[in-house]
Order: C-alpha cells, then structure tokens, then sequence
C-alpha cells in the first residue's frame, strides 16, 4: 500500500507472519499490537480503520505493530476460525516485545470487527498467563473498534477498554454491541451517521482514540 512503510516477515505459528511497524517521532512509549477485519472477507491490515488505529498510536507516542493473520497477504497458513489468529496475534506481541527499546513500556491491544474479537482474546490469554508468570507483560490498554459480537463470542474487557461503534453499523448491529457491552458496565462511545466501516468519519474516529489514549497517559 503506498505512504506506508515496507512490511517484513517474522516467524510465526503457521509460518511467516507479515508484518508493518510505525514509529512515532520520538522515542516509543509503548507497542501497540494491531487486529484486523475478517480474513474471508477481504480483511488485511491496510484497512483504513486498522490504518487509522495505527495513525492515533503513533500520534499518542506509541510504536504501532500490524500484521497480517495467516493466509492473507505474505503470511503463510490458512484460516483457522479465530483460534490461530488469535495464536498469531499473541506471537506478534512476542516478537516485538524482545526488542530492548521497548523493555518495560506499556502494551496496547487494537482490533477492528473480527480483528476486535482477536484482540479481546489475545487480551484474555495474556491477562491469564501473566497470573502464572510475572515476567510477561499485561496490556495497558484495548481499544475495540465495532468488535464482532454478533458473530463471535467476545470475552468481557476491563472497565477502561475503549469500545467505539457506528450508529449505523449493519455488520455488527449497534444493538449487539449493547447486548455485551450492558452486562459489564461497560461504556460505549457511538460515532452517529456512520456504518461499519466509518466512511466520512475515519478522522472523527482517530480523534476519538487519540483522546482517551492522551488521557489514558495523564
């Protein structure tokens, strides 16, 4: 995709994991792992709502990470319904984390749509195994934007996950989001007048993150 930065391979669970990293204009104050839509349905991480996450990271300071799950683009393997792509994810994280840079700085998980429910449960499976091992890092941070729970079972998030959703959303109904959102206490912040994909308000929606991520850091 032209205006981005070259991808690279790492290695990944089912083979080369395609990947792209944004740097911000100093030093990182975190890495920032992003998700993204659904690979059967053309999902790739340079859709514009996974680009616009990335923008709001980098934007906030953050280095931000976005990869491609198996079978799309240069990464190799096939889908595997959610289980290893959540796997993929988690190895991302892995990787980068190595990097001395970044030892002790925060972890923020993102996802769009499907990208969202992979995110949740990336965030799940760390949040468990750092109980057990205190030298993992935990996230800091989840941001989901319109996460597939119509179609996914999500797990419930922390109270501070930012949760972002279109109005008008006719992939995963904003009604849905409610349905899971309610039982959590959770909070859910509506961008009237647009749909799934935030067409006309990708700018509101990065303006959006980058706020609570700026106040998150306060």
């Amino acid at each position: 995709m032209i205006g981005r930065p070259a991808s690279q391979t790492i290695d990944g669970p089912a083979g080369l994991l395609e990947v792209v990293i944004e740097e911000p204009a100093h030093a990182p104050v975190g890495l920032a792992v992003i998700a993204h839509p659904h690979p059967l349905q053309g999902g790739t991480m340079d859709n514009k709502v996974v680009h616009t996450l990335c923008r709001a990271f980098v934007l906030a300071g953050w280095r931000a990470v976005r990869f491609n799950f198996r079978g799309v683009g240069q990464s190799e393997g096939g889908w595997d319904e959610g289980r290893g792509e959540t796997t993929d994810m988690l190895t991302v994280i892995t990787h980068h984390l190595t990097d001395p840079a970044l030892k002790g700085l925060p972890l923020a998980l993102a996802g769009f749509s499907f990208g969202g429910y992979v995110a949740a449960q990336a965030h799940a499976r760390l949040s468990e195994a750092v109980a057990n091992r205190p030298e993992l890092v935990a996230p800091k941070q989840l941001v989901l934007i319109s996460p597939a729970t119509s179609r996914y079972e999500v797990p419930e998030v922390p109270a501070h996950t930012l949760v972002v959703e279109g109005e008008q959303d006719d992939v995963v109904p904003l009604a849905s989001i409610l349905d899971w959102a309610r039982p959590q206490g959770l909070p859910v912040t509506v961008v009237p007048g647009t749909g799934h994909f935030f067409h006309g308000k990708l700018t509101v929606l990065r303006e959006v993150v980058l706020r609570h991520l700026r106040a998150a850091a306060v």
